[in-house]
């Protein structure tokens, strides 16, 4: 048998990169307008954060190296249940960044077609339209798929390396005055913004999931994940930074396209369109690929018999089409619910609700780090040393309490919401634990 050629160091990299880029960054500074130049503190503490959580996913996908990242992790720590709960929690976070997905792409869009920010339900609808079409896209196949994500990846960093790089040249500094404007504390202020940004950070677990393809995945994947994270937290901080610097915050606020409005009042209209045209074409690519990626979650946790059969089935094309189809369908309650805030105000708590989802993943991930650091510990003799474990533990607990940190920064509706969705999946487990422990006939 031919083994597929192993990943390396730059192209584990690249994939961990590619995962974080997407539409969080391009509208971000609209939605952290109203905390001001505190907001950068958000990001360095989630960058913070994320770097812990990095070390345990690298450490875990080295020892676990099994497809389903975060989902493997938590099944083989702490058994099906749990399992299954990360499995849910991960994909309603897939879920509702489709809805977000869609909305930063139509709101991207605002550039070329005004209309669709000024009027809810025209932009609700262009989003449904961009889902859906994607959505076909998939139902395709995989090829189809990958090509609009070629297509799309190429083009990704062009606003960010515009705006975070010439953009100095036109910041004010008065912009970030008062530098707490939320009127709240300055601790409550930097909790919400760690929520909004750690949606940035979403990916970070891109490397573990192809663990058994990285070469030397004990010493690739911590690297890759690591490098990766620093490259992307680079991108994110500088590039928010210089747009907060050159567009003044009342404007920010109701920004629909800030990296477009930041670049038209350098370059004129000519500079907003293209750079508007960027961001579309990058958040419409991230909405491609995680629409993928929602249709194969569930098709890993049903054939591990955690979720319906009809989640693992491929079709003649072989792409999990009912899957892809409920995943269209749950994205398109999501945005009906919402259309009435508007674009960045549904992008705002869709984002939310998806991080918060995602951290349950990431506390159970953290909680495996260090049950198996605990694991090593007590399982050291004399001649081993203890200082590997220890540290391992150090980064555990401190992935753990961030992730239950920034939880509470998400606030009480969106812990809400989110708390009922995940609570409504306990039923389906019980449904697959009852038909799978059935008796024989005969």
């Amino acid at each position: 048998m031919t083994r597929r050629p192993a990943l390396g160091l730059w192209m584990s990299t690249a994939l961990v990169v590619g995962s974080m880029v997407g539409s969080g960054v391009f509208l971000l500074p609209a939605s952290l307008a109203s905390y001001g130049g505190i907001s950068i503190l958000g990001w360095l503490v989630s960058a913070g954060g994320a770097m812990c959580l990095a070390l345990v996913m690298a450490r875990l996908g080295a020892l676990i190296p099994r497809v389903g990242g975060p989902y493997a992790f938590a099944r083989e720590g702490f058994g099906d249940f749990i399992g299954f709960w990360v499995a849910w929690a991960y994909w309603i976070s897939l879920l509702t960044a489709n809805a977000a997905l869609a909305v930063a792409t139509v709101s991207y869009s605002t550039v070329f077609w005004p209309g669709l920010g000024d009027s809810p339900v025209a932009g609700a609808v262009a989003a449904l339209v961009v889902l859906w079409g994607l959505v076909l896209v998939n139902v395709q196949g995989v090829r189809t798929a990958g090509q609009v994500q070629l297509v799309t990846t190429v083009l990704k960093l062009l606003p960010l390396a515009a705006i975070g790089t010439i953009g100095f040249l036109y910041f004010r500094a008065g912009h970030f005055r008062p530098f707490n404007a939320s009127g709240g504390s300055p601790l409550a202020a930097v909790t919400a913004t760690v929520t909004l940004t750690l949606w940035a950070f979403m990916g970070l677990e891109a490397a573990t999931v192809p663990a058994a393809d990285v070469r030397d995945p004990a010493r690739t994947i911590p690297r890759a994940t690591i490098l990766g994270t620093v490259i992307a937290a680079a991108i994110f901080i500088v590039s928010t930074f210089a747009v907060m610097g050159i567009i003044a915050p009342a404007e920010l606020a109701v920004s629909t396209a800030p990296f477009a409005d930041a670049a038209g009042s350098i370059w004129g209209d000519a500079g907003r369109w293209v750079i508007g045209a960027g961001a579309t074409i990058a958040c419409f690519g991230a909405l491609n690929g995680w629409i993928l990626i929602s249709g194969q979650l569930p098709r890993a946790a049903a054939l591990d018999g955690l979720l319906p059969a009809a989640f693992g089935r491929l079709s003649p094309r072989d792409t999990p089409t009912f899957g892809l189809i409920f995943a269209g369908a749950v994205a398109t309650v999501l945005i009906a619910m919402n259309y009435t805030r508007g674009l960045v105000q549904a992008f705002t708590f869709l984002i939310l609700l998806s991080t918060l989802s995602t951290l349950l993943a990431y506390v159970f991930a953290s909680a495996t780090g260090l049950l198996f650091a605990l694991r090593e510990r007590f399982a050291s003799t004399g001649t081993t040393t203890v200082a590997a474990p220890l540290g391992r533990m150090a980064v555990s607990v401190l992935a753990f309490g961030f992730s239950l940190w920034a939880i509470a920064g998400a606030g009480q509706e969106t812990v809400f919401w989110g708390f009922l969705l995940l609570v409504a999946g306990v039923p389906v487990f019980v449904l697959m634990r009852v038909r799978t422990s059935e008796p024989e006939p005969g």
